[in-house]
């Protein structure tokens, strides 16, 4: 089960939606993301503490977890090589103009397509509007608060 960063980060804080992937993450199979996760998950968790939503102490605490976590296997993260970056991009390149993406959104999606998902768990529009480019498709259901 590959999930993005975003899934990854509401495993440990808590939103509307992190019951419901809390329980997706633990019936899951093995959990896949790129090691790009890495960086973006404790981005996520500063981005709580400079909004106010979480105490310095807190996400420092949550990134421990995470890495902890991170150190166990709990998440398999992929590591992004040059012909994963050039694979994304040329994916990007042949994509129709109306396709938006970020570089990070990219690579997870090629990361996910280089395991051999069918699926990529993520919530983000821009994500899942972009996956069939990369010959997947999003959730069965979109977890949304």
């Amino acid at each position: 089960m590959y999930l993005d960063s975003a899934y990854i980060a509401k495993y440990y804080v808590n939103e509307p939606d992190s019951a419901a992937i809390r329980k997706l993450v633990i019936a899951g199979p093995v959990l896949y993301s790129s090691l790009w996760a890495l960086a973006e998950v404790q981005c996520v968790f500063h981005r709580k503490m400079r909004e106010g939503g979480t105490a310095t102490q807190s996400a420092r605490d949550l990134a421990r977890i995470f890495l902890g976590h991170v150190e166990d296997g709990f998440w398999t993260l992929v590591p992004v090589r040059e012909s994963l970056l050039k694979r994304a991009g040329a994916v990007l390149l042949s994509s129709p103009p109306n396709i938006f993406l970020r570089a990070g959104d990219a690579v997870h999606l090629t990361t996910a397509k280089e395991l051999c998902e069918r699926e990529i768990w993520t919530n983000d529009r821009h994500m899942l509007a972009a996956a069939p480019q990369f010959g997947l498709i999003g959730p069965k259901r979109v977890i949304r608060p």
